[in-house]
């Protein structure tokens, strides 16, 4: 058999970004839709776990951390247009990622704005619940799984980055002096 006709020895390798894509935007909203409509938490406000988390409701009308915060039509669908063009350039990167490590952070990154952008879509805000206050005072913020799908994608290109340093600094032109 030659070169051209030869399967793929990963027939369904390309796809994996994209179902990463999709399970982290249905896992999102999955969990959006059973703490909002089961458990009734935004009418509620807060679920005192006794552990190291608690559910507590807040709708995040601006970007990460609640900054450049959208309280009109105007903003809300400028931010779910910056998401949208934001989305779209990594889509791009992922295209052209060079390996597995790139295509899974992308695509978390990208199944996270999403899931956010879905939210802001459908109810003018961002719904975050995940509160890890209990046990890290420090740490106030209260997030949803789309925020912790990007940041863990974000976690993995600066590790790509280190890793790929480390790589070239091992390569024979890199350890020479220049004049």
């Amino acid at each position: 058999m030659n070169e051209v006709n030869k399967p793929s020895p990963k027939p369904f390798a390309q796809f994996i970004p994209a179902i990463l894509i999709a399970i982290v935007v249905f896992i999102d909203q999955l969990s959006k839709y059973w703490v909002v409509n089961k458990l009734n938490l935004d009418r509620i406000g807060s679920i005192d776990l006794k552990s190291f988390f608690d559910l507590t409701m807040v709708w995040n009308y601006g970007v990460s951390f609640g900054i450049f915060r959208a309280n009109s039509d105007f903003g809300r669908w400028a931010l779910v247009g910056f998401t949208g063009i934001i989305s779209i350039f990594f889509f791009f990167w992922l295209l052209r990622a060079p390996n597995r490590l790139s295509q899974i952070a992308l695509s978390l990154i990208i199944g996270g704005a999403m899931g956010n952008m879905i939210d802001r879509i459908r109810f003018g805000a961002v719904a975050d619940f995940l509160d890890f206050t209990p046990s890290f005072p420090w740490f106030p913020w209260i997030f949803n799984i789309a925020d912790s799908a990007v940041v863990l994608g974000a976690a993995l290109l600066a590790l790509e980055l280190f890793i790929e340093s480390d790589e070239n600094k091992n390569l024979p032109n890199n350890n020479v002096e220049s004049n």
